[in-house]
């Protein structure tokens, strides 16, 4: 059964992929949404065993692959309970968004290559969760960054896009370097890259230390930083973040994709599967901590700036992601997890949900330009209501909730718990809370409640230009509007295919919290739900359970803060975020500008290495290799022989001619020299 969840996805790319246009979009859009939903049903019965607490791990063989001396590993396919929650939230995920894109990308040419990145994508993400090693996670972890890259790129005939690819591509080769040097510490340290045989003798590891640059150093410390480094790129985390708003020039499928299921997860996924290493380096759960609470922080303040709708759901994804990178490195890897299993539904229903805002509005993403919309796409409205009351976690603690509420209450109760540095992260996650909640319903604001904004956007008059066969007049004034201010243009609701997948997401943000949070972050007791899979902490999660009241009802109160500031800037009183940021200029313009990362980066990095770059194309390509070489002894053989053929001309009197000039020279010589 596992070799068909895996390969499925791989075998429909190949055959969209290959066969585009002999067998034609339907049938490449039939094929690998088909192999899809068919790896979802089989993953689901698989995940529910291990919930039901009737689930065995297993290790499924697929083939031998290297045998070199020491280092001997098979492809070998990993069944455990952490691999299980993974697959239902990849094969649901990118079943949900297969099907999507068959209204979304409609019209695009390339349906079928997109549908075959699609599935490539799932399938090496797919490879990334059964890995049973260290070499066969990298060749996911590889082949998700790979397919990210086709995908970010897609329209590849924008500028935008291709740099956004390849921006994506470089700064995760940072990450990933990391990665590797993680791998070849940790091979060097154990003598193997299984990774149950790692798990098992890192505890004999604590205490220990290596070499490393020169200096003697920890050394489950420093493996465990190394991989962390590969999950910090992956994962977007501070300073290895730039890659992610910019992914956004994708298709908004893509865009959903990558957040909520695949590329982004799996340095979470990373180190909660090693995790057994993480708890004998002490100092390494500290950076975890301290990077994942920083980074959530980060998102949440730029996320209240942003006003692209896409925009604002990517710094939201990067934010929950710290929530859950600091939930591990207070030792809470369930909690983590769990964030990461509702956050996969209520993430991937945001972005879909704003794909199918886009869709009605031509392609229009500036939420400036939007307003009033609930009355023309509801449910569409619905679908994003439900997201938004899941990722600000509305619920009353000890009765029901969003599926947001259980997950990130759960961390932040985690957090608490644990103390010392955990203590912190609570604190900034809870006002990251209530950023969340601003920057969530100002979007909802914005985008469905006021009057329409509509006539203020080119995408929307281009629309009426191609609808209705008339543009702006002579003298450059729009057409007239209907009375609503919407220059002719009605906003339609998506079709059933896209419809359908955000009617299943909002199920999963409705139950999903309130269904699992006890297998994920409260097991009964003879029911040990993550038994072998990860390290999980009783302890602490009963601790988290009994904490003060007030912890548990703080997320609810800077949820329902947050309500009501987006509410009165953006309903009530819609002059104060303008008067607000005249008032807080240079604060705006530095969380507008992303805390200038991407400046800082292009002074420290990118100008330099476009510097050095350039000198030696001038310098050494152009004007050391090209001048002796091409241009220099080439170019001097190239003319001889020019001169060589003209005198090789093939007549008789030529080569007379030739001689006698030779025959006067000697003479000229001989009366020089002897007269």
């Amino acid at each position: 059964m596992i070799q068909a969840i895996v390969f499925l996805p791989l075998l429909a790319a190949l055959v969209a992929g290959l066969g585009q246009r002999a067998i034609g979009p339907f049938a490449s859009k039939l094929v690998t949404t088909g192999a899809l939903f068919t790896s979802c049903a089989l993953s689901w019965p698989i995940f529910l065993s291990f919930v039901m607490g009737t689930g065995e791990a297993e290790v499924v063989t697929v083939l031998h692959w290297v045998s070199s001396g020491a280092l001997q590993f098979n492809w070998e396919l990993r069944v455990d309970t952490l691999t299980a929650v993974m697959l239902v939230v990849i094969t649901t995920v990118s079943a949900l968004v297969h099907l999507y894109s068959w209204g979304y990308m409609e019209e695009d040419p390339d349906q079928p290559r997109f549908f075959a990145y699609l599935s490539l994508f799932t399938f090496a993400m797919l490879m990334l969760v059964t890995a049973d090693n260290l070499v066969q996670m990298f060749f996911g972890w590889e082949g998700v960054g790979l397919a990210s890259y086709l995908l970010i790129g897609f329209w590849y005939k924008k500028p935008s896009a291709n740099a956004a690819a390849i921006k994506a591509f470089v700064v995760n080769r940072v990450g990933d370097l990391g990665f590797m040097l993680g791998i070849f510490g940790t091979f060097l340290v154990f003598g193997t890259v299984s990774i149950p045989e790692i798990l098992a003798a890192a505890p004999g590891m604590a205490g220990s230390t290596i070499t490393f640059m020169g200096m003697r150093l920890d050394t489950m410390t420093i493996l465990c930083l190394l991989l962390f480094i590969g999950a910090m790129g992956k994962s977007a985390q501070l300073g290895l973040h730039t890659w992610l708003p910019d992914a956004m020039e994708g298709p908004t499928p893509v865009s959903a994709l990558i957040h909520a299921a695949t590329m982004v997860t799996a340095g979470v996924f990373m180190v909660c599967r090693l995790s057994p290493m993480f708890e004998t380096a002490p100092i390494a759960l500290g950076v975890v901590t301290f990077v994942g609470a920083a980074t959530c922080l980060f998102a949440a303040t730029v996320g209240t700036t942003q006003w692209d709708i896409k925009r604002v759901i990517a710094y939201s994804t990067c934010s929950q992601l710290g929530y859950m990178f600091f939930a591990a490195g207070v030792g809470a890897y369930g909690a983590a997890m769990f964030h990461l299993f509702t956050h996969a539904f209520f993430k991937a229903l945001l972005f879909l949900g704003a794909g199918s805002v886009i869709h009605a509005m031509h392609h229009e993403q500036d939420m400036r330009y939007y307003g009033g919309l609930r009355k023309h796409i509801p449910l569409t409205y619905w679908a994003m209501l439900a997201g938004t009351l899941a990722i600000t976690g509305v619920g009353i603690a000890g009765v029901a909730g969003f599926a947001g509420f259980h997950s990130k209450d759960g961390i932040l109760e985690a957090a608490f718990a644990a103390g010392g540095g955990g203590v912190i992260a609570f604190w900034v996650g809870i006002f990251a809370a209530l950023l969340t909640s601003f920057y969530s319903w100002r979007l909802v604001f914005l985008t469905f409640y006021g009057k329409p904004r509509w006539e203020q956007s080119e995408h929307i008059q281009h629309a009426v230009h191609d609808d209705h066969g008339h543009g702006h007049d002579d003298h450059g004034h729009a057409p007239k509007a209907d009375g609503d201010g919407t220059a002719g243009y009605h906003p339609h609701e998506s079709p059933l295919s896209m419809l359908i997948p955000l009617g299943v997401l909002s199920l999963g943000a409705v139950f999903a919290g309130f269904i699992f949070a006890h297998p994920f972050i409260y097991p009964e007791e003879g029911k040990a739900f993550w038994a072998g899979s990860i390290a999980f902490d009783e302890h602490l999660m009963h601790l988290a359970h009994e904490v003060p009241t007030w912890v548990k009802w703080t997320p609810f109160t800077v949820m329902a803060i947050g309500l009501f500031l987006a509410w009165n800037s953006y309903i009530r009183n819609t002059t104060l975020p303008a008067r607000f940021v005249a008032q807080f200029k240079l604060l705006h313009q530095f969380l507008y500008n992303k805390w200038y990362f991407d400046e800082l980066y292009n002074i420290l990095f990118v100008k330099p290495a476009f510097a050095i770059g350039r000198f030696f194309w001038k310098r050494g390509d152009e004007g050391t290799i090209d001048r002796f070489g091409p241009d220099g002894a080439a170019a001097l053989v190239a003319g001889g022989t020019r001169l060589a053929v003209r005198l090789q001309s093939g007549y008789v009197y030529g080569y007379a001619f030739v001689m006698l000039l030779g025959l006067v020279g000697l003479a000229s010589w001989a009366m020089v020299n002897f007269l």
